[in-house]
């Protein structure tokens, strides 16, 4: 840890122990094991010491020059300077930096441009489609009309022909792409030319690959799609958050969209930690790093697939691996349990077109803490020994150990 974040802990340590403890104890279990999971990161201490900052203290209901609260000086200067930022990344003509979360920022979009029992057609969730898709535990499946498309079969690539004849045949308001567990680029133009053809809205829920967009190693949806969702952590590798863009047309529906319609007082703090996200993430070593996450991933999938497992669409082109265990004898739940006793973190998701289980990884996380391929050479091998059981998980975890400490999160 930093100095500063040293100095904080103390401070909390003598006001509260068991939490300084419990801090204290996650900040050593990240230390020290590997994390795969593939929506998760490290952000920078700029961007924590924006977190852990005054703006915490602010309550800012409204927008910048149009707050509910008096005092809003210097929080207007902070949001103003993330949507810049945000906006100067992406390309876009307008950004809105407020939302809270990912499937807020969805949720926005949804209200701005959909009216309850209007028909959506997004990726089912089988095949990768998140929650807010169009789940029936979730308001997206109970406010709307969700349709599922979904994937090849054999390639396990998206149906875009399906995508269109589906499209023709409901016509929905409103045609989402996106996934939590697509591992290959998207192709942005051709949704639009079918949401185009049918009279929709298209919505990019890009909350996965939008750091690599950032980075210049995956394609922008900005141009494409009427509304863009994203989060502002896994591969941007800001803070926990939503934000969306947008063109100039549809900015007031979707400021409105978020405040007042889904959200009450901005978190200032956060809103100032996407600053330094967006400021970090526009200069050439994000570049280098987005390009690095993208390698690493190509590397593990192919060492996972020569290691027996079979790796979804045969690789992948994200920071996203989907990759089914079976052949080694083990279920993704199971697999998954296997592996973090030895000390890696990872998460199963559903396999397309059966009801197994598998495992999805990124390799976002670890590329920050500077590993490249020769690593996950090696993790790919050690996942798979673990995975046969030829070894035992304390010394696979002691060896991870020894590795996370070559690559610390936070040096020093």
């Amino acid at each position: 840890m930093s100095v500063t974040h040293t100095l904080e802990a103390d401070v909390l340590r003598r006001q509260d122990p068991q939490l300084a403890d419990i801090l204290l104890g996650e900040l050593d279990r990240q230390s020290t094991t590997l994390q795969l999971v593939a929506a998760e990161n490290f952000t920078s201490p700029a961007v924590l010491a924006a977190l852990g900052s005054s703006l915490a203290n602010k309550y800012a209901e409204g927008y910048p020059g149009a707050r509910y609260h008096g005092g809003c000086e210097m929080v207007d200067v902070a949001e103003r300077l993330a949507v810049e930022r945000a906006k100067a990344l992406f390309g876009a003509e307008h950004a809105n930096v407020q939302s809270h979360s990912g499937s807020s920022a969805v949720l926005a979009a949804y209200a701005a441009l959909l009216r309850p029992g209007d028909t959506v057609l997004a990726l089912g969730l089988p095949y990768g489609g998140h929650l807010t898709h169009g789940s029936p535990a979730n308001f997206s499946g109970r406010w709307f009309d969700f349709v599922g498309y979904g994937v090849d079969a054999e390639t396990g690539l998206i149906d875009y022909d399906q995508v269109r004849t589906l499209a023709r045949n409901h016509r929905p308001k409103a045609l989402v792409c996106g996934s939590i567990a697509y591992p290959r680029h998207i192709d942005y133009a051709l949704f639009r030319e079918i949401a185009d053809e049918v009279g929709a809205y298209l919505i990019a829920d890009a909350a996965h690959p939008m750091g690599l967009v950032a980075g210049g190693a995956a394609p922008s949806p900005v141009p494409y799609a009427d509304v863009v969702c994203a989060t502002t952590h896994k591969v941007l590798r800001g803070p926990r958050g939503g934000m969306l863009l947008c063109g100039s047309d549809l900015a007031e529906r979707v400021d409105r969209a978020v405040f007042p319609f889904t959200q009450g007082g901005a978190q200032m703090h956060t809103i100032a930690a996407k600053a330094v996200a967006f400021g970090e993430a526009s200069t050439p070593a994000f570049a280098v790093y987005a390009h690095q996450v993208v390698a690493n991933a190509r590397t593990l999938a192919a060492h996972l697939a020569a290691a027996g497992l079979v790796v979804t669409t045969g690789g992948t082109d994200t920071h996203l691996i989907t990759a089914d265990p079976a052949p080694l004898g083990v279920d993704g739940r199971e697999a998954r349990g296997r592996l973090a006793a030895a000390g890696i973190v990872l998460d199963c998701c559903a396999l397309p077109h059966g009801d197994a289980r598998g495992l999805r990884l990124g390799t976002a996380a670890v590329t920050t803490q500077g590993m490249g391929e020769e690593e996950m050479a090696w993790l790919a091998a050690t996942l798979a020994r673990v995975l046969r059981g030829e070894t035992e998980s304390q010394k696979v975890r002691e060896e991870v150990r020894e590795l996370t400490g070559r690559f610390p999160p936070y040096p020093g």
